[in-house]
């Protein structure tokens, strides 16, 4: 089963620059996790023969949001957090913008695991939402997830807004403490390591160079200097499957490029 993830940073943007059909037909995803798609499921007409669609969209218009397309019809789809379950956190910042209502999270069950897709807050430029994030957020997705696992194994991925080492952007020396490479945010991705999550990515490939961000200043992304911010993290049962696990930098049509990997 090949599944991608993609942070399209909106999905009318990527239609319209006509680069999202090419994608499927080169690569033909079983699974398409996608991210920041910005709009509701009857905004926009996705001709996908032989693909079922999920939306998970923010409340606010044209913001965040989540999607899910399938070859195979998933067993049941969860949006967002469980109500009993998202109880426990809060997700309001200190301007009481409420991450739970901007469609975050998407759950696709079937028969083998689960497959979550994971659009994480944003620590912002001022780190505004950092807090929102390491006491919040984090621990409510690691919990979630591990939640899931005692069913059944978990594949999540997505923009996950953090550089987990060093290795994984471009100048981690002079971005250290800024939004995306904070030790908080750092923290809450080695805690998904630490709880058995596989960071499929790096059973195949070691060293720097390795990208899904750019930014858009600077020729960034030509000069790949770039963030891996977008992941495929597995359960621990689910390691010995995994026969390819990359990265797509040649796929153009949003400030990120798709992850994918492959399960046997």
């Amino acid at each position: 089963m090949k599944l991608y993830s993609w942070n399209v940073n909106g999905i009318r943007a990527v239609l319209k620059k006509g680069l999202f059909h090419p994608f499927l037909e080169a690569h033909k995803p079983d699974v398409l996790c996608l991210q920041e798609t910005k709009a509701e499921r009857g905004q926009i007409e996705i001709d996908l023969p032989g693909y079922h669609e999920f939306w998970n969209s923010a409340v606010k218009k044209g913001y965040s949001g989540t999607a899910i397309f399938s070859r195979e019809k998933p067993l049941a789809v969860i949006n967002g957090f469980p109500n009993e379950f998202a109880k426990r956190y809060t997700f309001a910042d200190e301007l009481k913008r409420d991450s739970a209502e901007e469609g975050r999270v998407l759950t696709a069950e079937f028969k083998n695991f689960y497959v979550v897709t994971v659009y994480t807050p944003n620590a912002k430029d001022d780190l505004s939402r950092l807090a929102l994030r390491h006491e919040h957020w984090d621990p409510a997705f690691l919990a979630y997830v591990r939640q899931l696992e005692k069913s059944k194994p978990v594949v999540f991925c997505g923009d996950l807004n953090v550089a987990h080492t060093e290795l994984d952007l471009a100048n981690p020396k002079s971005n250290r403490g800024r939004k995306g490479f904070t030790d908080e945010e750092r923290k809450g991705f080695q805690n998904l390591v630490d709880a058995g999550f596989v960071d499929t990515f790096r059973l195949f490939k070691q060293g720097n160079g390795h990208y899904s961000w750019w930014s858009n200043f600077a020729n960034s992304r030509a000069r790949n200097v770039g963030w891996r911010i977008d992941y495929f993290l597995v359960s621990a049962p689910l390691k010995a499957k995994v026969q390819v696990a990359d990265i797509h930098p040649e796929i153009l049509g949003s400030d990120h490029c798709p992850v994918s990997v492959t399960l046997g």
